[in-house]
C-alpha cells in the first residue's frame, strides 16, 4: 500500500516523535513507515480529526479476515499498553498499521513469520470526535 497522509494532533505528534527518538533499533519496517507517515502528517486540532479515522486513544473494532475473528482494541502510547485490557501500543505492528486508517479499510499486516489481513470494522470512540483527549 502506498504511503498515506495521516491526521495527527500537535501533542500526539510530539509524543510519538519523542518515543521514536528513544528507539535504537531501526530494523523494523513498521516503525520506519510510522516515522515517514509522521513526517508528512497533517497537523490538526483534535476536534478537526475526521471521526472515522484511527487516532491515538481511539477504541476500534477490528476483524482478522483470515481467522474470521473480531477484536476490540484501544490504540495507546507504549506506557499505557496492557494486552489484558485490550490496550495496544502504537509501536506494535498492529498499532503502527492502523494509525491513520479509517472504518472499512483493509490492511495487510506481516507479524513475525505470518501475514494477517485486518479490516477496521468500526471506530467505537475517537477522542477528537468525542471532544475529549482520554478514553
Amino acid at each position: 500500500m502506498d504511503a498515506r497522509a495521516i491526521y495527527v494532533t500537535e501533542d500526539d505528534l510530539s509524543r510519538l516523535e519523542e518515543i521514536l527518538d528513544t528507539i535504537t533499533s531501526r530494523d523494523r519496517k513498521d516503525l520506519q513507515k510510522l516515522e515517514n507517515e509522521l513526517a508528512s502528517a497533517t497537523i490538526v486540532d483534535p476536534q478537526n480529526v475526521p471521526p472515522n479515522v484511527v487516532t491515538m486513544n481511539s477504541r476500534v473494532k477490528l476483524r482478522d479476515i483470515r481467522a474470521d475473528k473480531e477484536m476490540t482494541i484501544s490504540l495507546v502510547f507504549p506506557n499505557d499498553a496492557n494486552i489484558a485490557e485490550g490496550k495496544i501500543s502504537v509501536l506494535s505492528p498492529i498499532g503502527t498499521a492502523i494509525l491513520g486508517f479509517g472504518a472499512g479499510d483493509t490492511l495487510d499486516l506481516s507479524v513475525r513469520s505470518f501475514a494477517k489481513k485486518i479490516r477496521i470494522e468500526e471506530i467505537l470512540h475517537q477522542p477528537g470526535a468525542a471532544g475529549s483527549h482520554d478514553l
